[in-house]
């Protein structure tokens, strides 16, 4: 495969199939599609429904989707350290009946929606608290104390599976504990005592954040710790030092987002974590102290929802928050580069041809076979494999063509010209009472079979210039190309169509010019990139056009795409060929046959694409 060949040692690896754990940026050659492929990542943050109250230091649980929040020193809530429990949906938050037993803020929680736990904080009572509760998506229930009572500290895992570090008692700590679903132990310690972390994960993987340690505050941090289900060790450090952050994600793929810098400056900065570095990705919209009001899940940081907080227009002191809330999605697509690939082949190897319909349902129609010349046959293609189909009333060679599979026209050509027209019902072809004024061959066509164009081509003695539209019925003069030219090819509508390249005779010098056509008169169009002649091309809009193949002056297996404005490189046929026939779009072409009596057929897949993706597209 050409495509392939043209970028070995460019660092790009051939695989059976797809690349296995591709990650996000990697390029690969993918043999049994005859593709290459690569992975492009799209990430972005979206404004999303405000919350119900202007909360912040809330627990969290759940997902982007399915988010819980909880506690939390109120704003627009009653007075005073909050027990209201709040859910998201991905649209619109509500306020849940059932309530926590201990209002309480600076907590931290985890689990789902429907299966959360939180634990600590500061209440009513004096001093940081230990009390632990369970939400099962109707009610919250008591459950087995800390061993130490702590708040703004870090929490991560499940309902049954927890973990929960640093945190506040009067002093930074550095202990952790785990719980099982009704009791708290001790876990191993922090290499620092730290406070206002926040953290990801889950019991036997988890990450610790950032924080506050004593004694330089209110320095924030830019250290993590990760945890094994035995012992903390240290990870790597973030771009910017920030507490009261807000994170979700995996120990291998974290999201942490806003939260207050040295000295104690609050930050929109939001960085990635890929479990061996930190990277700054896009901010999100208002800086703020999150207070670890974040959910997104323990798996991966591609979709999560971070809210509410505090800012420095707001004022925690008076229990003034804001309630912005946003999501963040992240997509990484296996973005397909446009290659050429085999497919079919024809019975018998032909030229000159015309052709109607898609990449997966076409119509290769006359041409000329060898020796005996022209040829009635007719071959249907469905996307794998040619077949055939009911012959042509008249033999003929570069004659127009275009339609359907199953509604087609065929029109002029030779020996030596012909005026006769012929459609196509999917079952056999009829000769029209009516043919074009002009007798003429190696011009260029596009249309469907009920509103078709034939323009140019040579009628014997010249070049000619001539255009002529068919209604279904008749033929009637057209606008008159700017310039007579044969050999060429065209794509479109009968009403927005365009012709490019050919040649002029007898000194057979080749064109780059490209003409658009707007249903009366002819413009100039973008130039194509060499001139050429014999070319293949196919397209359904006067926007989006392909072209291949052609003489160069000799045969060439190059391509080229138009928008509407310039013709750019696209990845090259296979192999050489020059009169032949195309049909398709832009992004999903084929070539057929072509000079000497080719047999063989390209199949055209343009690039996918993905939403703010930069596609790998051409050569």
């Amino acid at each position: 495969m050409s495509t392939f060949k043209n970028i070995q040692g460019k660092n790009i690896r051939s695989y059976a199939n797809n690349a296995p754990n591709a990650t996000a940026g990697e390029m690969w050659y993918n043999r049994a599609e005859q593709k290459l492929k690569g992975v492009a990542a799209s990430g972005a943050w979206s404004s999303a429904s405000p919350q119900i109250y202007t909360n912040f230091g809330g627990g969290r649980a759940g997902t982007q989707t399915a988010g819980l929040g909880c506690g939390g020193y109120a704003g627009n809530a009653p007075s005073g350290p909050t027990s209201a429990t709040t859910e998201y949906d991905g649209s619109a938050w509500s306020l849940h009946p059932a309530s926590l037993n201990t209002g309480r803020g600076a907590l931290n929680g985890c689990g789902t929606q429907t299966a959360a736990a939180v634990f600590g904080g500061q209440g009513p009572y004096p001093g940081p608290g230990n009390a632990t509760e369970e939400f099962n998506g109707s009610a919250w229930t008591s459950s087995g104390d800390l061993n130490a009572g702590r708040r703004n500290y870090f929490g991560a895992g499940t309902q049954t599976s927890a973990l929960c570090c640093g945190g506040y008692d009067g002093a930074a700590m550095n202990e952790s504990e785990e719980y099982n679903g009704s009791a708290w132990t001790a876990g191993n310690t922090l290499g620092t005592a730290v406070y206002y972390n926040i953290g990801t994960g889950t019991q036997t993987a988890g990450l610790s954040i950032g924080g506050y340690t004593p004694p330089v505050y209110p320095a924030a941090q830019n250290e993590t710790e990760l945890y094994d289900g035995t012992s903390w060790t240290a990870g790597a450090t973030m771009g910017t030092r920030r507490a009261y952050a807000g994170a979700f994600g995996s120990q291998t793929d974290a999201i942490v987002a806003g939260g207050s810098g040295p000295p104690s400056s609050v930050t929109a900065n939001v960085e990635q974590y890929n479990g061996t570095s930190w990277t700054e990705i896009n901010n999100i919209s208002v800086a703020k102290n999150l207070t670890g009001q974040a959910a997104g899940g323990t798996s991966n940081s591609n979709a999560g929802v971070v809210w509410n907080g505090y800012g420095p227009a707001d004022t925690p002191s008076a229990n003034s928050g804001n309630n912005n809330v946003e999501e963040w999605n992240f997509t990484a697509n296996t973005v397909t580069a446009a290659a050429w690939s085999s497919g079919g082949a024809l019975s018998t190897g032909r030229e000159s041809l015309s052709s109607a319909g898609t990449q997966t349902a076409a119509l290769a129609v006359g041409g000329r076979v060898g020796p005996p010349g022209a040829s009635t046959a007719v071959e249907s293609y469905n996307g794998t494999a040619m077949s055939g189909a009911p012959s042509l009333n008249t033999a003929r060679q570069y004659a127009g063509g275009c339609g359907t599979q199953t509604s087609a026209i065929t029109y002029g050509g030779g020996p030596p010209y012909i005026t006769a027209t012929e459609e196509y019902n999917g079952s056999s072809w009829a000769t029209q009472p009516n043919s074009m004024s002009t007798a003429r061959r190696a011009f260029a066509s596009f249309g469907i079979q009920t509103a078709a164009l034939a323009a140019g081509g040579t009628t014997g003695p010249a070049v000619s210039s001539l255009t002529e539209e068919y209604n279904g019925t008749s033929w009637t003069a057209g606008g008159a190309l700017s310039q007579a030219r044969q050999y060429f090819a065209g794509a479109g509508i009968e009403t927005s169509g365009l012709v490019f390249g050919g040649s002029d005779n007898p000194n057979s010098t080749k064109y780059t010019n490209t003409e658009e056509y707007g249903g009366t008169s002819w413009t100039a169009g973008g130039s194509l990139p060499t001139a050429t002649s014999g070319l293949m091309g196919c397209g359904a809009t006067q926007t989006a056009a392909l072209v291949f193949g052609g003489y160069q002056p000799s045969k060439v297996a190059t391509t080229v795409g138009y928008d509407g404005t310039v013709w750019s490189t696209r990845p090259s046929m296979g192999g050489t060929r020059a009169e032949g026939s195309g049909a398709g779009t832009d992004v999903a072409a084929l070539s057929i046959g072509g000079s000497p009596n080719v047999t063989t057929v390209e199949e055209f897949t343009g690039e996918t694409t993905a939403i703010n993706i930069v596609d790998i597209t051409t050569s």
